[in-house]
This record gives C-alpha cells, sequence and structure tokens, in this order.
C-alpha cells in the first residue's frame, strides 16, 4: 500500500542521513589523529633539538650534525602540514556536512508531514463517500418500505380514506429524500474521485519526486566530501615532498673528509712524536747513553738531575692509560733467553742475552723521568676546574696557539667597542661645546678618560698574547722545517731532533718553556695516576712459580727470583714471553720457559 511505501522511504531516508553522520564521525577523528600526530612530531623534533648554550651547540658544526638539525627544522614543518590537514578537513567537511545533515533532518520532516497530510486528506474524502453511500442506502429502503405500505393501505377495503392520503403522502416524502441522497451521494463521489486522482497522480508523486532530490543531493553532497578528504591530503603533498627533499638535501651535504679535518683541527696537538730510541750495547763495558729522542729523562746541556717525589709508583704517560704503557712495556721483539742448563739458575743470571754488568731497567728510569717536578700545571687541575696559566702554556702546542690566536681576536673585539664609546662620546662633547644649552661637555671628559685607559690596558693585553702566539707559531713552524730536513722516526739524525728538545712537551702533556724565556713555576709534583684510577688493571688468569732467576734487563721485561710466586695476567702467545705481576706496581714479561704457570679454569 501507498502507507508501506512512505514507511519504506522513510527508513531509507533516515539510513542515508546515519550514512552521513558516519562519515562525519569518521572525519572528526581522522582529524583528531592528524593532529596528535602533528603534536607527536613536534615534541619529537624539539626533544632533539640542540639546548642553548650547551656542548651540543658545538657540536653542530660538522655537516653531519647540522643536516640532523635540517632534519628536525623540517619535521617541524612537516609536522604543520599534517595541522593543516586536520583544519581543513575541520572546515571543509566536518562543519559543511554538520550543517547539512541539520537542514536535511528538516527537508525531511516536511516532505514527510506534506506525505502525511495528503493520506490523511484521501482517507477523510472516502470516509465522506461511505457516509453518503449508506445515507443513500438507508433512504432508498425506506422509500421502499413506504411505498410498498402505501400500496397495502390502497388495497385494503376497510382502511379510511384518510389513512391511505396519510400513506400515500408518506411514500411520497421517503421517496423525495431517497432522491436527494442519490444527488448527494453522487457528488461527493464525483469529489472523491477527482480528489483521488489528484492525490495520486499529483499530490504523492510530487512529494516522492521532492524526497528523490533531497536523496540523490544527499548522494553527491557525501561524494563531494569524499573528494574533498583526498583534495586535502593531496594539497599538502608537494610542501610534505619539499620537506622530504629538504632532508635528502641536508643529507647530500654531509661532508665526511670537512668533518674529520675538523676532529683533526679541534684535538691537533702539535706535539712532536718521540724520536727512535738508541741501541745501547752492553757487550762492552762503557757509558750507557740514552738518546734525548727517547722517553727517558734527559741529564745532558749541564742540567741537575730532578728530585724525586714522595711516591715510587710509576707514573705513566699522560696519553696512555694504565697497564698500556706504549709499545714498551709490550713483549719485548726479541726471542727469549733458553733456561740454563746448569743446575744453579743464579750461575747463568739471563742466559746469553744476560749483560755482565746491571743495567737499570727502563721502567725504572721512566718512573723517574714522571715523578719529576713539572714546571707548569697539569691537565688534571684543568679537568678538576683549576684555573690554568694566562699563556695556556699547561696546553699541547697547536691547542694553545688556537686559544691563544682566539684570545687576541676577542680583545681585539672589545678594543673596538671601547673604541667606538669613545668616539661617540667625542661627538657628543663636540655637540656640547657648539650647543651648550644641550650638555655640559665636561661631564663626558671622566668617561673619555676611563676608556682611553681601557684601551690602552687592553692594547698592553694584546701584545702580550700577541707575543705568546708568536713564539707558538715560530716553535710550531721551525718544528715542521725540522721534520721535513730530517725526516721522521730515524735515529741517524738525532741531532735534528736533538735541536728540538728542549720545545719538547713536558710528560705531563703540557708545553714546556725554556729557562731562558720564563722563570720556572713552581709546582709540587703531580701524579697522573689519580686521573687514570678508573681503569680497571688487567685481571689475574692464574699464578706461576719461577724456576730460575730471571734478571729483567730489557725494556718490558721484569726481575723474577727462583721459587718466587707470582700472578699470570697473559699467557703466552707463541712469542715465548708471559706476562705476570708481582703487585699493583710491577708487572712485566718473563720467559715462559723460566716459570711453571698455573692457569685458573674458572678465570674469563
Amino acid at each position: 500500500s501507498l502507507q508501506d511505501q512512505f514507511d519504506n522511504l522513510e527508513k531509507h531516508t533516515q539510513w542515508g542521513i546515519d550514512v552521513l553522520e558516519k562519515f562525519i564521525k569518521f572525519v572528526k577523528e581522522r582529524t583528531e589523529i592528524e593532529l596528535s600526530y602533528a603534536k607527536q612530531l613536534r615534541n619529537l623534533s624539539k626533544k632533539y633539538q640542540p639546548k642553548k648554550n650547551s656542548k651540543e651547540e658545538e657540536e653542530y658544526r660538522y655537516t653531519s650534525a647540522r643536516a640532523f638539525l635540517a632534519t628536525l627544522n623540517e619535521m617541524n614543518d612537516y609536522a604543520g602540514q599534517h595541522e593543516v590537514i586536520s583544519e581543513n578537513m575541520t572546515s571543509l567537511i566536518t562543519g559543511e556536512l554538520t550543517r547539512y545533515v541539520q537542514e536535511l533532518k528538516q527537508e525531511r520532516k516536511s516532505h514527510f508531514h506534506d506525505g502525511r497530510k495528503a493520506q490523511q486528506h484521501i482517507e477523510t474524502c472516502w470516509k465522506q463517500l461511505e457516509a453518503s453511500k449508506r445515507r443513500f442506502e438507508r433512504d432508498c429502503k425506506e422509500a421502499d418500505r413506504a411505498q410498498q405500505y402505501f400500496e397495502k393501505m390502497d388495497a385494503d377495503i376497510n382502511v379510511t380514506k384518510a389513512d391511505v392520503e396519510k400513506a400515500r403522502q408518506q411514500a411520497q416524502l421517503r421517496h423525495q429524500m431517497a432522491e436527494d441522497s442519490k444527488a448527494e451521494y453522487s457528488s461527493t463521489l464525483q469529489k472523491f474521485n477527482s480528489e483521488q486522482h489528484d492525490h495520486y497522480y499529483t499530490h504523492i508523486p510530487h512529494i516522492f519526486q521532492k524526497i528523490q532530490e533531497m536523496e540523490e543531493r544527499r548522494i553527491v553532497r557525501i561524494g563531494e566530501s569524499m573528494k574533498t578528504f583526498a583534495e586535502v591530503d593531496r594539497q599538502v603533498i608537494p610542501i610534505i615532498g619539499k620537506c622530504l627533499d629538504e632532508i635528502t638535501k641536508a643529507a647530500e651535504s654531509i661532508d665526511h673528509k670537512n668533518d674529520s679535518q675538523l676532529v683533526i683541527e679541534a684535538f691537533k696537538s702539535g706535539f712532536e712524536p718521540p724520536g727512535d730510541v738508541d741501541f745501547e750495547d752492553f757487550t762492552q763495558p762503557m757509558k750507557r747513553t740514552i738518546s734525548e729522542s727517547s722517553l727517558s729523562n734527559s741529564r745532558a746541556d749541564g742540567k741537575s738531575e730532578p728530585k724525586f717525589g714522595g711516591k715510587s709508583k710509576g707514573k705513566l704517560w699522560p696519553f696512555i692509560k694504565k697497564n698500556k704503557l706504549m709499545s714498551l712495556l709490550t713483549s719485548p721483539h726479541q726471542p727469549p733467553p733458553p733456561p740454563p742448563a746448569s743446575a744453579s739458575p743464579s750461575a747463568v743470571p739471563n742466559g746469553p742475552q744476560s749483560p755482565k754488568q746491571q743495567k737499570e731497567p727502563l721502567s725504572h728510569r721512566f718512573n723517574e723521568f714522571m715523578i719529576s717536578k713539572p714546571k707548569i700545571h697539569c691537565f688534571r687541575s684543568l679537568k678538576r676546574g683549576g684555573a690554568g696559566p694566562e699563556d695556556f702554556s699547561n696546553l699541547p702546542p697547536e691547542q694553545r696557539r688556537k686559544k691563544l690566536q682566539q684570545k687576541v681576536d676577542e680583545l681585539n673585539r672589545d678594543i673596538q667597542k671601547e673604541m667606538d664609546q669613545r668616539d661617540a662620546l667625542t661627538k657628543m662633547k663636540d655637540v656640547y661645546i657648539k650647543n651648550p644649552q644641550m650638555g655640559d661637555a665636561a661631564s663626558v671628559d671622566h668617561r673619555l678618560a676611563e676608556l682611553g685607559q681601557n684601551i690602552e690596558k687592553l692594547r698592553l693585553e694584546v701584545q702580550k698574547f700577541e707575543g705568546w702566539l708568536a713564539e707558538v707559531e715560530g716553535r710550531l713552524s721551525m718544528r715542521s722545517e725540522a721534520r721535513r730536513q730530517s725526516g721522521l722516526y730515524e735515529a741517524q739524525n738525532t741531532s735534528a731532533v736533538n735541536s728540538c728538545a728542549q720545545d719538547r712537551e713536558s710528560p705531563d702533556g703540557s708545553y714546556t718553556e725554556e729557562q731562558s724565556q720564563e722563570t720556572e713555576m713552581k709546582v709540587p709534583a703531580m701524579d697522573f695516576d689519580d686521573e687514570f684510577d678508573d681503569e680497571e688493571p688487567l685481571p689475574t688468569i692464574g699464578t706461576c712459580k719461577a724456576l730460575y732467576t730471571f734478571e729483567g734487563q730489557n725494556e718490558g721485561t721484569i726481575s723474577v727470583a727462583e721459587g718466587e710466586m707470582l700472578y699470570v695476567i697473559e699467557e703466552d702467545k707463541g712469542d715465548g714471553w708471559t706476562r705476570i705481576r708481582r703487585n699493583e706496581d710491577e708487572e712485566g714479561y718473563v720467559p715462559t720457559s723460566y716459570v711453571e704457570v698455573y692457569l685458573d679454569k674458572n678465570a674469563k
């Protein structure tokens, strides 16, 4: 029926509105996701941004760090595009569709209201037709009964003429009422047919047409919204692509050579590498000579013996960690001596390679060298916040040159600032002289005098630091010239190396000045052991017993007595030497054949 069709259309149009509202909810949740994603991206970018006035800012002079910073900035812009997506979807889809749904609901309500009204009107017309029909039927029956009663009365001879006349009049009245009812029924029927025709061929089709147009507009609108959903994303793709292109460009700008050079420039010390250790011939009784290019302390040039410090603990080179005494304390390069053939090992103290005379071990001379009083502050004072010398003589030559150059540049900038202030005050004074009403010219004289004194002090400072800078640059150039002429690590050219011996760094890593140029600084003996206490010593892997007496006179070896028990810290690696330790300060190599090793099974 028509009512059923209205019910079906009402359900379908309500489903269409539900689809629109579902799409609106979907887009709304998408915008929330975009905003959340953008916020997380911004927080991520902010988290990894370098903090102001921190060490991280210095790291961004490297191209790789700058590329990473550019990536962070581009990710910030990338997050902004996702915020644009959220804003556009909210304004172009969510807001518009929400208003449209409200309008659609009102329109739908109006159409179905008109449909129900038309349906009620036709039902009323039908009821009127039915009532008129029943009335006409009733009047016809009443007229037939009245006619039959008249005919009966007229045929009965016993009825008076007056009764017959009354029956005849009653029959005529009923017949007239039936005619009137017939006319009314006919008119009502014609009216109903007309209304019914208009209802089914005009009113209802018109209402259905409006509902159809409404539904088609809804379908078109949701399709356009889906297109907008895609277009909003597509509009930011070029900008997002540009962000990604910038990230790629930043990555391609990374220059590994440049970064490596920056590291070299930052940590280049300018120290001369130690020269070759001279060969010491023990086969003839002669005075042992030590090359000044070695790591031992030079006693030449009439210099007095350095005083020993209070500690006897061996000192380490400042750039070498504990248990790693450069190559001097590594396994000896010559083959180990064979064990003594006689029953008394002491008769042959050190095999065929042992010298006839006692030789002071190099480690003892190295310790003696390291405990000598340093002439300047060591690195430890700088590391722990101590004040370094004004001329930066505690730094390696190349680093000292950089610091001095920075100081000179800083002082020149200060001088320029003071001169600018003086020029401004001079101009102000000239204005006051020409126009006394503007101010007192004498009021700026005191400030001008102060500026003049400040400039003079700064110039003296510049001269002082420039002198130190010229001195360092002269030494560096002299070293470079010596290195070009003599060649590096050649023992026969020790004279060229010795010519720079007094310019060489001191054992504590500082740069030593000549006695004739500055007064020796009275600094107490400082230990470098504290600087490396964090370094764990090599673990013991077992014990050993000395089968023979061995007087370790070669570099890197240690003396042992027959029957002595010691700790093993490194096995024989095939070269015939075993590394042992007596206590915390004494360790070295002994011939494997001179000891009996007991390894710990649980040792790592």
